[in-house]
């Protein structure tokens, strides 16, 4: 096991009418003037930012409106809620609504804080300044951005799509109601359970070895989204799958999954660069198809790490060949993708060979060369990757 740092500061409501006790715990927090911060108007239609802001306004809580996050958040949005921040005199920011809303969010709150353009510390890393204090209201599980310390922002202007780490911008609240998410399409839910999902393959494979603490809390997860899975989706109002699936998400991204462990994140960064070719393309279905993808390309680093995944959450019985095993693995993760209706293929997407050229110089700058700690790869071997998945 490595060495490590764990921070998880959130302080967590979880269950049926969770978010009408945003106004009370926000003044108890001492927040005096919120950024409501969502996405469509779908969170407006449904009543729920009407009664989050009824609960703000009970508590004597004022509160400023900013809405129309998109898919794959963009810097220009972020920058308006940086000057409505430091202009009204918000101290707080709540986001309502789904990783990319979170994000957003996280972004707002970093830049509200500093001097020079929000996108400066999306380049330079920077941590040493102060962040406003967010809350969540979260209505679709996936990125587990309700207690992470990360943040994913869009530049169209640069055609980049970029992370951010920060301990300081993990929420101070995460209000879950698993009933907020009755209503998500199917589409949707299936994309959410693909990303939760790849962010424990991110962290079960990497350079390490065996950290049986992490590795069955990992596993464990993998196998509850396995058997949530389908119960959702036929059942899209069952209570009890929908809870588990929600704070499933949130533990695959917390971070605790991942402890004493490298991580590799490649294919994070590789799926990245798709949607910033194409802010259209759903971050989970883009990552249905890079991950198998991947995998096929790095699993003779370590096959037997793929076929004690395949055993230990598909079920697959040992051959002897640990190479077979592992393929076997793969193939079982591309058809679990394909059950829940996500592409298999970058054609799918629509993406095309031609494109795979245009996305290496920015895959360089995000995630710099080499990358990735299963295998350490090239942007020769990025290539590769993307053409395995075309």
């Amino acid at each position: 096991m490595e060495n490590f740092e764990f921070v998880s500061p959130t302080h967590f409501v979880f269950g049926r009418r969770a978010e009408e006790q945003v106004g009370a715990k926000l003044s108890e927090a001492g927040a005096r003037r919120v950024l409501v911060h969502f996405g469509g108007e779908s969170a407006r239609r449904s009543g729920l930012i009407d009664r989050v802001c009824a609960s703000l306004d009970a508590a004597g809580v004022e509160h400023i409106e900013l809405g129309g996050v998109r898919p794959n958040p963009e810097i220009t949005l972020v920058r308006e809620g940086v000057r409505l921040c430091k202009e009204g005199g918000v101290d707080w920011i709540l986001a309502v609504g789904g990783g990319s809303v979170i994000d957003s969010a996280k972004a707002i709150a970093n830049g509200a804080c500093v001097d020079c353009d929000v996108w400066e510390l999306f380049e330079t890393k920077a941590l040493d300044h102060d962040v406003l204090p967010i809350a969540v209201v979260l209505t679709i599980p996936a990125a587990g951005s309700e207690a992470s310390k990360n943040t994913v922002v869009s530049n169209d202007e640069l055609g980049l799509k970029t992370g951010y780490a920060n301990n300081a911008h993990r929420p101070k609240f995460a209000f879950m109601n698993p009933e907020l998410t009755f209503t998500l399409p199917p589409f949707q839910t299936a994309a959410g359970l693909t990303d939760m999902y790849c962010h424990l393959l991110e962290r079960f494979f990497d350079d390490v070895g065996a950290v049986p603490v992490t590795d069955n809390l990992n596993l464990s997860l993998m196998n509850t989204i396995r058997a949530e899975a389908p119960r959702v989706l036929a059942d899209p109002e069952n209570y009890d799958a929908r809870a588990n699936i929600m704070w499933t998400g949130m533990l695959c991204h917390q971070g605790l999954a991942g402890v004493g462990r490298h991580e590799d994140w490649a294919t994070h960064g590789l799926e990245h660069e798709l949607s910033a070719l194409d802010p259209a393309i759903t971050h989970g279905a883009g990552l249905a198809v890079m991950f198998p993808a991947w995998m096929e390309y790095v699993y003779s680093e370590n096959p037997t790490r793929f076929a004690f995944y395949g055993q230990a959450v598909f079920g697959l019985t040992p051959t002897g060949d640990a190479n077979a095993d592992a393929l076997s693995a793969i193939d079982e993760t591309r058809s679990f993708f394909a059950s829940l209706g996500m592409p298999t293929t970058l054609a799918e997407l629509g993406v095309e060979e031609d494109d795979i050229p245009k996305m290496l110089p920015t895959l360089a700058q995000n995630k710099g060369v080499p990358f990735g700690s299963f295998k350490k790869l090239t942007l020769e071997d990025a290539a590769e990757i993307y053409r395995l998945a075309l």
